[in-house]
């Protein structure tokens, strides 16, 4: 199976925080780095933003047949790029991986790894593993300089990671390191992971809404991207009043593909989510939606842009959160190394902060142990470029 990847399309109020984090102070092209998006794209935002366009009269509806015509051409691109890199990479194509993985290092800022790698051939781990393994060796670190690095990124992180994750933090970043002694330093100097807490449910599911049946059946592990989405919503205290986050994972990587925050706790919440999700995805039809059976998720509002999308209803039983553990495990994780603890003074803090969270950190950075302790989007680039490898030999 071969996953199309359309062009990226953006909803009003990712782009709107992506702006944002622009005008709190970061620098354009770290925040696009953060955000996979390019430069130019948000140079766009930002003075659309300026022009009080960026979500105005401006950004009109997308037509499916205008969506079908984006994701052509997004191919076409692609094509076109691929076969502009194979020209040239020349005779490095017929060279061992070490080579390829040079040329590539060479060439990151003209093209996407993804890009880059696909087109020679190659997984984007292997090159990650390669330019990781391609620094000068480092000596073994004192104590003291250990200390220093475990500080820093645990400062850096916002105290997300216990020794486990520091111990693979520390090795992605070119420093040996054993997980014994990560664990001795961090118990030694008070440096502890954020403690857990235990959060009520947010959804009611006394209503008298149709409800459908259980087809996840809690098999957690699907084969491929777009086979199975769950989602499930939270909620965030602030000094302003309460603040709701609605969330899409993509069970395959865990990936957060659709979320929306929101200060009522209606099914707008729920439909925005899942429409930021397939913008993103346009999954073809026949990919399973799961959530429990609360009002938002069992609405007619709902039901509808689930039918509308092509996707197949699923719902928990009753009073069970086990049946949607994955996005249960991604609030927990979301409360106990961001929100707990954090006071928020406004609404729009929260709000800022959530996607900081989700886009750059959770999706991009953050390890995750059921991925091997890759991060949601690197463990589905290792995955498309797998699967492109295994086109090439057949």
């Amino acid at each position: 199976m071969q996953l199309k990847i359309p062009k990226r399309e953006f909803t009003a109020e990712f782009r709107e925080l992506a702006v944002k984090r622009v005008k709190g102070g970061q620098g354009i092209g770290a925040v696009a780095r953060e955000l996979g998006i390019s430069d130019q794209t948000l140079r766009n935002w930002v003075k659309a933003f300026d022009g009080g366009k960026l979500n105005g009269p401006e950004a009109k509806a997308v037509t499916p047949e205008q969506m079908e015509l984006s994701r052509v051409q997004a191919e076409n691109i692609r094509l076109r790029r691929e076969l502009e890199i194979g020209k040239k990479s020349g005779g490095v194509f017929r060279e061992g991986c070490a080579m390829k993985y040079a040329w590539i290092d060479a060439h990151r800022k003209e093209y996407e790894l993804a890009d880059l790698c696909r087109a020679l051939v190659v997984s984007v781990s292997g090159y990650r593993a390669w330019k990781h393994g391609g620094t000068p060796e480092r000596k073994r670190l004192t104590d003291a300089q250990m200390l220093a690095l475990i500080r820093a990124i645990h400062a850096e992180l916002k105290g997300a990671y216990g020794s486990p994750r520091i111990t693979k933090e520390l090795r992605v970043r070119g420093f040996p390191a054993s997980k014994e002694r990560v664990e001795r330093l961090m118990r030694e100097n008070g440096i502890r992971a954020r403690h857990k807490r235990r959060y009520k449910a947010t959804t009611d599911s006394k209503h008298a809404l149709p409800v459908a049946p259980n087809l996840l059946d809690r098999n957690f592990q699907p084969a491929a991207p777009n086979q199975v989405w769950t989602a499930d919503m939270t909620y965030i205290w602030t000094d302003e009043g309460w603040l709701y986050l609605a969330v899409v994972l993509d069970l395959f990587n865990r990936e957060v593909v659709g979320w929306s925050i929101k200060p009522r706790m209606t099914a707008d919440i729920v439909i925005d989510a899942l429409t930021m999700a397939w913008f993103r995805r346009k999954p073809a039809a026949g990919l399973i939606h799961h959530s429990d059976r609360g009002s938002q998720y069992a609405s007619h509002a709902f039901q509808a842009r689930l039918k509308e999308y092509g996707m197949i209803a699923s719902m928990s039983r009753k009073g069970n959160c086990w049946d949607n553990a994955p996005t249960e495990s991604f609030f927990n994780s979301l409360k106990n190394e961001r929100v707990h603890g954090t006071r928020y003074g406004t609404r729009a803090a929260a709000e800022a902060d959530l996607f900081d969270y989700i886009e750059p950190f959770y999706n991009r950075k953050r390890l995750h142990s059921t991925l091997g302790y890759a991060s949601p989007v690197e463990y589905l680039e290792d995955w498309i470029s797998t699967q492109h490898e295994r086109k090439l030999a057949a």
